[in-house]
């Protein structure tokens, strides 16, 4: 015979007619129940304290209470000698079970030890005594204040229809649901990058008239440089991004779907009930169709949990606690990394800028907006210049070394300058040499005159340049030969000394003796 619960009412209406002094069988009929079933009911009532003499007033909620949770015990039945043979093995099955090792694995090694027993005692005193098997008790995380936490997830949600060659493109949508309200917007996207993550944030913050303090986000490549259960690193361009708009980011763990649960879920549902059977050609038409859904179908539809319209919700609750809308669209910046080169010059979007000798060679970050270039080396700030459209030149004469600038930049007056600064003669000499049609085609011939008193010294070459002049010369071949020649005839000759004899003898060894000679002069002959 089939086993039939009763209920805690069903238990009360028995009580209630037998302390009206019905007879058990009659009882029994009138409620078509078996009358052992009655006996047993009234039994366990009179030994919760029930008397029939007491009527209906002793029968109090509590008494009845206490009544059900008598006929509720189950029946006890003596464990068997397998049951125990498990828990003499009870440190063993919960070691293993800890280690990660299947019961069925336990099972075999508690037979290799001896000890027999069927996997379904085994199984139930797993589960009964150890927590084999049993799931974490879970809890529902608080919504939080209005306004304050907006979850963002992406998902793939939609085919567009085939294009001119018959391929349908398959693209991706952000979908952001505010955590009180439910009240959820959908853009549809080409690929997932930075900018379009932004673009995505500034067409969200549009449709609801604010800016949500925290947004809580996957780990996708767009937002999250590195990914980390503690410390997350947001991609340069999305953290400058939110302090601009004065949100934060609050990346989630990886692979954890419950720590964005209010939007975990709605891939699926904008997948199926807002694009599935729509024949949609472009982005555009799928991000009208998408905004019209999210806020003339879902935002005025009654959501199960809040059991409110979520767009009548989001209204009165969340859209009076949110940041003020900002007043001009966000310029998305551009990160790259370009290599100074040996002439002073980084590439950014295919324009030219220099910088400082120190850093030739070096790779710097370089961040590009409409206006300005800012370089970073290492995060700290080097250099900004103003945005150059393509095939652009943005030359500083202070990155290049000070004796190359003057040439490099065709700088006269430069070159004049530092003439003045040696002396007079060389400073006339060299306006001499500029006053041309075309001075820069006299540079070199000025650079040289600079390079002669640098070698020669300025007073020699000034002194020199006094003859050159009055003499109307202005070649720097023949003035640095008059230097050449004017410091070979200034030059002292040098003192030569002979080596010493390797046989020096002394000087009486060479010496004649004197001798005394007498001439005697006679006619014809001498003596």
């Amino acid at each position: 015979m089939a086993y039939r619960e009763i209920t805690m009412i069903e238990i009360k209406e028995v009580l209630r007619r037998w302390v009206s002094g019905i007879p058990k069988k009659r009882l029994a009929a009138q409620l078509g129940l078996d009358p052992k079933t009655v006996r047993r009911y009234v039994k366990e009532a009179e030994n919760c304290g029930v008397r029939l003499e007491d009527g209906l007033a002793g029968l109090t909620d509590e008494i009845v209470g206490a009544v059900v949770v008598a006929l509720k015990q189950p029946a006890a039945h003596p464990h068997g000698d397998p049951w125990w043979a498990c828990e003499a093995e009870r440190t063993f099955i919960e070691g293993h079970l800890k280690d990660g090792l299947r019961l069925t694995k336990v099972l075999r090694l508690l037979t290799r030890k001896g000890v027999e027993v069927p996997y379904s005692t085994l199984h139930r005193f797993a589960v009964q005594e150890l927590g084999f098997g049993r799931k974490a008790a879970t809890v529902s995380v608080a919504d939080g204040e209005p306004g304050h936490e907006l979850q963002v997830d992406t998902g793939w949600v939609l085919s567009l229809e085939p294009d001119d060659k018959g391929v349908r493109r398959r693209k991706k949508a952000f979908i952001f649901t505010p955590n009180v309200s439910r009240y959820r917007f959908v853009y549809p996207i080409e690929h997932e990058t930075t900018p379009e993550a932004i673009a995505a944030c500034e067409a969200a913050w549009a449709f609801y008239g604010g800016v949500f303090r925290v947004m809580v986000i996957d780990n996708m490549k767009a937002v999250v440089a590195r990914a980390d259960r503690l410390e997350p690193r947001i991609s340069e361009g999305f953290r400058e991004y939110a302090q601009a708009r004065g949100f934060f980011v609050d990346a989630t763990r990886v692979r954890r779907p419950k720590d964005k649960p209010r939007v975990e879920r709605a891939v699926r549902d904008v997948r199926d009930d807002c694009f599935a059977g729509e024949q949609l050609h472009d982005l555009d038409e799928a991000r009208e169709r998408a905004l019209r859904w999210c806020r003339d179908e879902y935002g005025m539809r009654r959501h199960s949990t809040t059991h409110r319209m979520p767009r009548e919700h989001f209204t009165h609750v969340e859209a009076p606690e949110l940041l003020p809308l900002p007043a001009e669209p966000y310029d998305v910046p551009r990160w790259s990394t370009p290599k100074i080169a040996r002439d002073h010059f980084a590439q950014v979007e295919r324009a030219l800028y220099t910088l400082p000798t120190r850093l030739i060679g070096r790779t710097l970050d370089a961040r590009a907006d409409r206006s300005l270039v800012r370089f970073y080396d290492r995060g700290r700030l080097v250099k900004t210049c103003t945005k150059l459209p393509p095939g652009g030149r943005h030359i500083d004469p202070k990155d290049y070394p000070e004796h190359k600038r003057g040439y490099a930049m065709r700088d006269i007056e430069f070159l004049q300058k530092t003439a003045d600064e040696l002396g007079p003669s060389i400073s006339a000499m060299a306006r001499r040499l500029l006053d041309n049609p075309l001075p820069w085609t006299r540079m070199r011939s000025v650079q040289a005159l600079i390079s002669l008193a640098r070698r020669y010294g300025a007073e020699r070459v000034d002194a020199t340049c006094v003859t050159a002049l009055a003499h109307d010369m202005l070649s720097m071949h023949r003035l640095r030969r008059m230097l050449e020649t004017a410091v070979a005839e200034t030059k002292p000759e040098p003192t030569r000394t002979l080596p010493p004899g390797r046989f020096l003898r002394p000087t009486q060894h060479f010496a004649l003796n004197p001798t005394t000679t007498t001439t005697t002069t006679t006619t014809g002959e001498s003596s």
